[in-house]
């Protein structure tokens, strides 16, 4: 098939993920909406993932096939497709037109599977290798040092690695790789609104006159949690009225909720919300912290943003590009976090809002989409219109 066929073509893209977590998360989030967007572009997306039982399901995303794997100790629930001949099976049964994969170290072989079955393959960089490595504690040119070699064998294995962000390209341009494409992850514009701001919800965390701060993470060493206790106790030592809500969950989750009782901080713990719920609580706090370190693109962030409710991020990673004027971007201390609070709370409310909202609306899915679809050299998900009289 040339590639002018292939563009016109509707494909069978299958997709092939690990590490999501059970029932939120970045990852689950884009995989579901560019799978609706693939199918809604006329392509038959077929999403292959672990769980603990086997399934085989139609979904508005397309067809979910999970397979049973292992659970991974101390993780909060991860799971991994480990059963290779398996998994190589299940591929060659379906026979894919492209193949894309979500996790650069368990499934990199995946990309060996392609080239010998001639199916064009993209790897999707959803985080930072050095990065998380440096939060394990591993010095910064060891862990440059492992991540170079993984990223070598993973540019050389798929025909295409992509990338969210300039900030998630850069450990591959730095081994020289030249099959990087960019292609930002997007968000729902219409779930996500300031028109979700909920006076209700919001007096039933904080009084009138009180900060309600708002994590939405999962609770695990990369993720930095704890640094929105550490803010949230900078900002009650200044005289600042502030709570925290803390919407995730994770292996720290028992650790975190015994530091605040023994700091007597005021911190709710939500565990995981669902979209709507969620959407309700991201637009009714009055500031969003991003701690992470080695957030590769942000999703939780930009659903905030996209809230109306402005951002505090760790300038470690890669949000503030994505953060933009509708937040700020700080050091990776809670003193710092509470800087970047108190200089948004300095702003009128109506400007920061307004502000949030604005950065957001640069990043919808439909154009998320087309990018990832661009990789695949797919048919996009929206077409220009045809002029009339043109062949």
């Amino acid at each position: 098939m040339n590639t002018m066929e292939t563009a016109n073509s509707a494909l069978r893209i299958v997709r092939v993920a690990n590490f999501i977590a059970p029932t939120s998360g970045g990852l689950r989030t884009a995989l579901r909406e560019l799978g609706a967007g693939y199918r809604e572009a006329g392509h038959e997306p077929v999403l292959v993932l672990p769980g603990e039982y086997a399934g085989d399901e139609q979904t508005p995303q397309g067809r979910v096939i999970t397979l049973p794997g292992p659970l991974l100790p101390g993780t909060g629930g991860y799971r991994v497709l480990a059963d290779r001949r398996k998994v190589g099976r299940l591929l060659e049964e379906l026979g894919p037109d492209r193949l894309e994969v979500s996790d650069r170290t368990t499934l990199r072989w995946t990309g060996e599977w392609a080239r010998r079955a001639r199916v064009p393959s993209v790897m999707v960089s959803h985080e930072s290798v050095d990065g998380v490595l440096r939060t394990w504690g591993v010095p910064r040119a060891a862990a440059e040092r492992a991540a170079d070699s993984l990223n070598r064998r993973t540019a050389h294995a798929f025909r295409k690695v992509v990338c969210t962000t300039d900030w998630a390209a850069r450990e591959f341009e730095r081994i020289g790789a030249r099959n990087v494409v960019r292609a930002p992850l997007g968000v729902d514009l219409a779930r996500r609104h300031p028109a979700r701001r909920s006076g209700e919800l919001r007096a039933l965390y904080a009084a009138e006159g009180e900060l309600l701060l708002l994590m939405c993470s999962r609770l695990s060493p990369e993720k930095r949690p704890a640094r929105a206790l550490e803010t949230l106790a900078e900002l009650r030592r200044r005289g600042v009225a502030a709570r925290l809500l803390i919407a995730g969950d994770g292996p720290l989750r028992d650790r975190l909720e015994r530091r605040a009782v023994a700091e007597g901080l005021p911190v709710r713990f939500l565990g995981h919300l669902r979209g709507s719920e969620l959407a309700v609580h991201q637009a009714s706090a009055d500031v969003v912290l991003a701690p992470g370190p080695v957030e590769t693109f942000g999703l939780a962030a930009l659903e905030a943003l996209a809230s109306g409710t402005p951002v505090v991020a760790s300038e470690s990673s890669a949000l503030p590009a994505v953060v933009g004027e509708g937040g700020e971007a700080v050091a990776d201390s809670g003193a710092a976090f509470a800087d970047g609070v108190e200089r948004l709370l300095a702003r009128p409310e109506a400007e920061r809002r307004g502000t949030a909202r604005n950065r957001a609306e640069g990043y919808g899915w439909p154009a998320a989409v087309d990018a990832f679809l661009a990789a695949h050299g797919a048919r996009p998900r929206t077409r220009p219109a045809v002029l009339e009289g043109a062949a």
